[in-house]
């Protein structure tokens, strides 16, 4: 079993872990993460316990979850990896079966609708393949020139419009995006902009933000380019399961007129780890995690 591929899926802000398992062709998923969520509990020795008592319960009622030998390393709270019990797609809905509440009805109605397959699903696993087939040359790391490409990348093959600048004007919540007349210009503008300090770069990301450049999928393919400039002239990037997303999302809107907040935000989150693929691909999920909708 290989379990180099990590993942992550987020049930009511809650992580579930996931490891990919190349020789079956499936995900393994954190038994004690999947029992935390059901039992709406964070504290992981009740957790522990809790799922003790269901492996042994399932077992002796001859249910196939109960007799669960597959482990696999998670990374723990102190940074550690550590074996834990694993369970597949089939165990993790036969063991919320066992669970008989109002949240793992609404768990299950989300599980089973939930597909690698959607547009989002699709871009995930190229947003991973961007780790090792990055086509950003370093010289034009925080140009428009790069974010295309970035966005081409991973949008590719799945919108007809991936990498290509918007004719359009969009917005979003009540926020109008640069007017599509002067994005071009505007554009421009934010090519020029210096990036040799944290200060000048947060600064640059917040006016890309607000060009918005792509029809859909700008903060997906932003946060990529941010951390990029972050890597060539800081030798830092972010760990972007540090930010909160609610925090990161109204820090965000608030961005346009006072970009103090996150700036905050991102300056705690920063990490010297730029080479730890473990950051990146679990930044890949906190960043589409954002885009994503509530679960309520």
């Amino acid at each position: 079993m290989i379990d180099s591929k990590i993942s992550i899926r987020f049930f009511d802000d809650k992580e579930i872990r996931a490891v990919w398992d190349e020789e079956n062709n499936k995900w393994w998923f954190s038994a004690l993460d999947v029992v935390g969520v059901l039992n709406e509990q964070n504290d992981c020795e009740n957790n522990c316990n809790c799922w003790k008592y269901l492996k042994a319960r399932l077992k002796n009622g001859n249910n196939e979850q109960g007799s669960v030998t597959a482990q696999l390393k998670f990374t723990a709270p102190d940074g550690k990896k550590q074996l834990s019990d694993v369970l597949d797609n089939d165990a993790i809905i036969n063991l919320a079966k066992q669970f008989p509440n109002s949240r793992a009805t609404k768990f299950l109605d989300w599980w089973l609708t939930y597909s690698d397959n959607t547009v989002d699903g699709q871009s995930k696993k190229k947003a991973y393949n961007f780790w090792e087939n990055n086509p950003v040359a370093n010289k034009d790391v925080g140009t428009t020139k790069a974010l295309q490409q970035i966005h081409a990348c991973i949008f590719g093959g799945l919108y007809d419009f991936a990498g290509k600048i918007r004719d359009k004007t969009i917005s979003k919540g009540g926020f109008t995006f640069c007017l599509a007349q002067y994005l071009n210009n505007a554009l421009k503008m934010i090519d020029k902009m210096s990036e040799t300090s944290f200060n000048e770069i947060v600064d640059k990301y917040v006016e890309m933000n607000v060009a918005h450049p792509f029809m859909e999928g700008n903060g997906r393919a932003t946060r990529i380019w941010l951390d990029l400039i972050f890597k060539k002239r800081l030798k830092k990037c972010v760990d972007w399961s540090k930010i909160n997303k609610n925090d990161y999302l109204n820090s965000m809107t608030k961005s346009a007129a006072d970009s103090t907040n996150i700036r905050a935000l991102l300056q705690n989150a920063l990490t010297d780890k730029i080479h730890d693929i473990d950051i990146y691909m679990k930044g890949i999920e906190y960043s589409y995690y954002y885009e994503e909708e509530s679960n309520a």
